[in-house]
C-alpha cells in the first residue's frame, strides 16, 4: 500500500460480476422503478455487499477520499435524476453516440430516455441513504458523493430533449430552469443535514462550447452560443453558491466521455479555460489530461488569481489495461507546478474505471495495478 493525498479517485470502479448480473437486467426493462430493488430479488442485498467490500479495497489500498465505487449506480448520471420525485425513465430506439477504438461510431446503452411527469423534487433521494451507509462503513476517512452536474442536467432536459411547454409539465424553459435548480438545492439541504461534506458535480459538456471540438455546438453556427455557455456556467454557479452558503466543499469532474473504454468528443481546455474554469465558482477541478485532446496544460493559466482552488491532473487513462507513461505524467506535471503552486495540483485518472455499469475494458485486477502506480508516482513527485 502506498498511500498519499495526492492520488485521488474521480469516484466509480469495476463491478463485481455478481452486482453485474443484475445491472445488465436493468438496461433492458423500463417497467420498473428506481432504485430497482424490489423488481430484483437478491440485488439489495448484493449491491450492498459488493459497496462495503469496494470500500474495505480502497482504505486498504490508502485512498484518502472515498466513494462507493459508484456501485449503486447503473450509469454516471442518470441515476441521479432518476431518484428526483417528478422523472420517468424509459428505453429509447438510440443510446449515446461515442467515437470507437477504431475511430468508427458507438452507441451506448438505450435506457436513457427521460419524462418528467410532475414537478421536480430532490427530497428523500436514494443518493442520501447510499451517503449514510457510506458514511457509517468509512470511519475516520473521508467520503464524497458524485452527482451529475445541474447545467449539464438541464441542457440534456431542456436542449436536447425539449421538456417544457404547452403539453409538459414546466411551460417554458425558464420554469424547467427553476424547476432543475430548486430539486438540486432540496438535495443538497438534505445531504448537509445527513452530514455531508463534500459534494462533487460531474460535467461532460464544457467541450461542447470549444471552437476546435469538431463535434461542438460551434458545428451548428455560433447564433447565441455565448448566451447558452453563460447561462451554463451561470446554472452551475448558482448550485455551487448555494452548496458553499451550505458549507460543503464543492468539486467538479470534467472530461469528454468515457464508456467502454471509448470517448466522446475533443475540444481544448485553452479554448474553454476562461468561462469554464476561471468564472466556474468550485474550490476543485478534476481535469482530463490523459492524451492529446485536452491540448496544452497551459490553459491552467487562468486560474493563477484564484489560490483557494485546486486542481486534480487526470494524466492517467482508466481506459487502457496497461501501466501508465511514467515520464509523460512527470513532464506534464513539472509543467503544471511552473503554471501552479505544487500544493494546489493532485493526480489522478482521467475519469473512473466504471462511468457505467458495463465499465472500462480492463480487469479489476489491472484497475488496481494503475491505481497503485498513480499513487506511487504522487508519492514520490510530492513527497508526502
Amino acid at each position: 500500500m502506498t498511500k498519499t493525498d495526492r492520488f485521488q479517485l474521480v469516484g466509480s470502479l469495476l463491478r463485481s460480476n455478481d452486482l453485474l448480473t443484475y445491472k445488465k437486467q436493468i438496461e433492458q426493462r423500463e417497467d420498473i422503478r428506481y432504485p430497482f430493488y424490489d423488481s430484483f430479488p437478491g440485488y439489495k442485498e448484493t449491491e450492498e455487499a459488493a459497496i462495503k467490500k469496494v470500500i474495505e479495497e480502497q482504505k486498504n489500498q490508502g485512498i484518502t477520499v472515498l466513494t462507493d465505487g459508484e456501485y449503486s449506480k447503473s450509469m454516471w448520471h442518470l441515476d441521479f435524476l432518476w431518484g428526483f420525485a417528478g422523472i420517468e425513465r424509459y428505453i429509447t430506439d438510440h443510446g449515446y453516440q461515442f467515437k470507437d477504438l477504431d475511430g468508427g461510431h458507438f452507441e451506448t446503452r438505450k435506457d436513457i430516455g427521460i419524462r418528467i411527469t410532475a414537478p421536480l423534487s430532490g427530497k428523500n433521494h436514494h443518493f442520501l441513504t447510499i451517503y449514510k451507509e457510506l458514511k457509517e462503513q468509512a470511519g475516520d476517512t473521508d467520503i464524497k458523493l458524485t452527482v451529475w452536474g445541474a447545467a449539464h442536467a438541464f441542457t440534456e432536459l431542456a436542449i436536447f430533449n425539449e421538456l417544457y411547454g404547452e403539453d409538459q409539465v414546466y411551460k417554458t424553459k425558464e420554469e424547467l430552469k427553476t424547476g432543475v435548480l430548486n430539486a438540486y438545492k432540496e438535495f443538497l439541504d438534505d445531504y448537509k443535514a445527513a452530514g455531508g461534506k463534500i459534494i462533487q458535480f460531474d460535467d461532460c459538456l464544457w467541450e461542447l462550447f470549444a471552437d476546435d471540438n469538431d463535434s461542438s455546438f460551434f458545428a451548428e453556427g455560433t447564433a447565441g452560443l455565448e448566451d447558452l455557455a453563460d447561462e451554463f456556467v451561470s446554472i452551475n454557479n448558482e448550485i455551487a453558491d448555494y452548496g458553499h452558503q451550505l458549507g460543503l466543499q464543492v468539486w467538479t469532474h470534467n472530461c469528454r466521455g468515457n464508456y467502454q473504454s471509448r470517448h466522446a468528443a475533443g475540444g481544448s481546455y485553452a479554448a474553454i479555460a476562461e468561462k469554464f474554469l476561471r468564472d466556474q465558482h468550485y474550490d476543485r477541478f478534476f481535469l482530463e489530461w490523459d492524451d492529446d485532446r485536452a491540448g496544452d496544460i497551459s490553459a491552467l493559466e487562468v486560474l493563477k488569481d484564484r489560490p483557494d482552488v485546486s486542481v486534480v491532473l487526470g494524466l492517467l487513462s482508466s481506459k487502457t489495461n496497461t501501466l501508465d507513461d511514467e515520464a509523460r505524467v512527470i513532464s506534464l506535471l513539472d509543467k503544471a507546478s511552473s503554471i501552479l503552486p505544487k500544493e494546489r495540483l493532485y493526480l489522478s485518472h482521467q475519469c473512473g474505471f466504471a462511468s457505467c455499469d458495463c465499465g472500462n475494458e480492463l480487469t479489476q485486477e489491472q484497475q488496481w495495478q494503475k491505481i497503485e502506480q498513480g499513487q506511487k508516482i504522487a508519492k514520490a513527485y510530492w513527497g508526502e
